[in-house]
């Protein structure tokens, strides 16, 4: 079998050699596609300034996870203050200032311009207002703001958009500072959305001195359970565990056709659970399974596709999944044991329907699967790496025994340390235990502006009221929409409310995807938890499967060009053309775009829903399963042989056809299938030797 550029395959070794690329260089790579990682450069001494602050930020969290956390208000402080100083240190005015080199002079004091150290200070006072003031005199201070208070709390919110800008771009600056402009101009608002408004003093107060705003919930999960979570993840890695999983899941999936493809899919996912990350996953499973899918035949830019496709998955995979489960801990009440297990189907389904396109893709192209040789030696990756999984099966047992997440992340992360310190297989320095926890810092600067800033907009829905105005604009409009679709149909086919929940869930994941293109998905999902969640929970959806839904969507923009930051990392390394590897990354996690409608028509599949059953199930799960090859068939335009357009089609309306509520739309699409499935098992005994 020939490979499409004319050479041999399966003379080509396919080992998973790594690009020729240093712990630096992979650095500087993820830095480049992901700009919250992003740094100016910083000289000698401002660089030990700024690594021993961030040092300061993690070992402050590590011992807090520890022996216990602050008050609410301090902690957020102490959080939210180091963050945005930092911010104004190592994020740049303008682009142009990343690559500048830094110039110590009376206008640039250490190399950073003296108008940032004043935004840094003014930051720290800023923030450092709130928690200083006494609990009792602050409770008589909400709704009676000191002039004080307004001037230090307008002084935040400019510092805050202007943080948020530099680290994470301007949409979300823009979106709060829209619905702060909603809540002052109420009384002139169109229709439905006029309020009563609000005075400046007004919107500083709710929004400064209350947890409703700036310090609230957003900012909170930030400062205690992502951090800790993000720390896990760098120190697991930096141990070894990603490199074990890497050796495992290439013993499991390298020697079946297209072998590297299918290490990529179950790597990503492996590594997801300790990343949480979509970049970060894509460089450091990317720097192996690229290279191999490129020597094996497929395309560059299908390969990177692959890759961004299924690292995207990490931030769906428990148990870290970005900062999605620990936000749902504070928004649902529910116990993190119960996030992490409704996490588990929908994350299956993902890489369920990836790795059922990449297989297709390589039986239709003959490529063949990693040759014995080429594949790592199992037996002698665990000798060497198993110590690295005692933190994470720790950090799990401490889980499901009930005890807190950054309690588990606290005992996770000593482990880390320990083993890392006493492996002598591979030990690190102390100076890398430096590296990581200035790394994990690091990660959270760009994660705890945006959340900040995200409490302005959650602080003006509740001021305002206008979430609930949405929702019933939406539902409005989905209900005139499934009314006009019903009266086309030649029959009752669907129940109304059955259509309108269908059209508010069109609207709503296409809001998600747009919202996701401009901002981080943490900020997208607490956004869209506040405005769009609940329409879907006046229409009968269960709280847990409608913020599953919008955080689902929100993920799809990593791979959503123009904006699919992993796709572009991938396409990076693999040498190919960015936007041709956008869309072929989100073909390949359209499955990811199915699954969310199944969940919420059959919510069994969450396993924790109210009415779960065990046959309710068993029915969603094979529906959904069955959908999802139907879909990644046509898509490859391949099943057992070649599809032709006409199997294609019906494999298409047949795989809608499962995520309906009804038994007859089920058997509809069984039914749909059957002349395909004939199709294909006669053409394939016709064509076997």
């Amino acid at each position: 079998m020939t490979r499409p550029d004319g050479t041999d395959g399966k003379l080509e070794d396919v080992r998973l050699a790594p690009m020729e690329l240093n712990e630096q260089e992979a650095r500087e790579l993820e830095e480049k596609f992901d700009s919250e990682m992003r740094f100016r450069k910083l000289s000698p001494a401002t660089a030990w300034l700024v690594g021993s602050a961030l040092v300061t930020l993690s070992l402050f969290h590590y011992y807090t996870a520890g022996f216990g956390l602050l008050h609410e208000m301090v902690h957020r402080g102490i959080h939210l203050s180091f963050v945005l100083a930092l911010v104004f240190l190592v994020f740049p005015f303008w682009k142009s200032g990343y690559d500048r080199p830094a110039k110590s002079t009376l206008l640039t004091p250490l190399g950073i311009p003296f108008y940032d150290w004043i935004l840094a200070i003014a930051a720290v006072v800023a923030v450092a207002h709130v928690p200083l003031i006494p609990l009792d005199e602050l409770a008589f201070r909400v709704g009676n703001p000191t002039r004080t208070d307004v001037a230090l709390g307008l002084t935040l919110i400019v510092v805050l958009l202007e943080a948020t800008r530099r680290s994470v771009g301007w949409p979300l600056p823009i979106i709060a500072l829209l619905f702060m402009a909603y809540a002052l101009f109420g009384p002139w608002m169109p229709s439905i959305l006029v309020h009563p408004g609000n005075t400046v003093a007004q919107l500083v107060d709710h929004l400064y001195l209350t947890t409703q705003g700036i310090y609230g919930i957003a900012l909170g999960v930030v400062a205690t359970y992502v951090f800790h979570f993000v720390l896990f993840g760098v120190f697991a890695t930096r141990i070894g565990l990603g490199q074990l999983f890497l050796d495992c899941a290439a013993w499991v999936a390298g020697r079946y056709a297209g072998g590297p493809a299918k290490v990529s899919i179950f790597g990503s996912a492996l590594f997801g659970m300790i990343s949480g990350s979509s970049v970060a996953n894509t460089v450091t499973v990317g720097s192996l399974t690229i290279p191999a899918m490129i020597r094996l035949g497929y395309r560059r830019p299908f390969a990177a596709a692959v890759e961004a496709a299924s690292s995207t998955g990490g931030q769906i995979t428990p148990p870290i999944m970005g900062a999605a489960a620990f936000l749902m801990i504070e928004f649902l009440e529910l116990p993190y044991t119960t996030i992490i297990l409704a996490a588990i189907v929908p994350a299956f389904m993902h890489f369920f329907g990836v790795l059922m396109q990449v297989h297709f893709e390589a039986k239709r192209s003959g490529l063949r699967g990693m040759r014995p040789d080429e594949m790592p030696d199992l037996s002698a990756a665990l000798k060497r790496d198993w110590p690295t999984i005692i933190p994470l099966i720790a950090l799990i047992g401490v889980l499901l025994a009930g005890y807190t997440p950054y309690l588990a992340a606290f005992w996770g992360i000593t482990l880390c340390i320990a083993v890392g310190l006493l492996n002598p297989r591979r030990r690190m320095t102390f100076l890398e235990v430096f590296e990581g926890l200035r790394d994990g810092a690091k990660y959270a600067l760009a994660v705890g502006a945006a959340a900040a800033t995200v409490g302005i907009v959650v602080g003006v829905v509740t001021l305002t009221g206008v979430g609930f105005k949405v929702s019933y604009i939406v539902t409005s409009t989905a209900a005139e929409m499934a009314s006009f679709v019903g009266a086309i149909l030649p029959v009752d086919w669907f129940a109304p409310t059955t259509l309108t929940l269908l059209f508010t869930l069109l609207m709503t994941g296409v809001v998600c995807i747009l919202m996701g293109c401009g901002i981080p998905t943490t900020a997208n999902y607490i956004i869209m938890v506040t405005i769009a969640a609940p329409s879907l929970v006046m229409l009968g959806v269960e709280p847990i499967v409608a913020h599953f839904f919008v955080f689902y969507y929100g993920v799809l923009a990593d791979i959503t060009p123009p904006v699919a930051l992993a796709a572009y990392a991938a396409a990076g390394m693999a040498g190919a053309d960015p936007f041709k590897t956008g869309n072929l990354a989100f073909r390949l996690g359209l499955g990811k775009v199915l699954v969310p409608f199944v969940f919420v028509f059959s919510p069994s599949l969450l396993l924790v829903t109210k009415d779960f059953t065990w046959s309710s199930f068993i029915l969603a799960f094979g529906g959904c399963a069955f959908g999802i090859l139907c879909l990644s068939a046509a898509l490859s335009r391949f099943m057992l042989v070649p599809t032709k357009a006409w199997e294609n089609f019906l494999l298409v309306v047949a795989a809608v056809l499962m995520i309906a509520p009804e038994g007859y739309s089920t058997a509809i699409g069984v039914l749909l299938v059957l002349p395909v499935l004939v199709r294909q098992f006669t053409a394939f005994r016709t064509s076997s030797p």
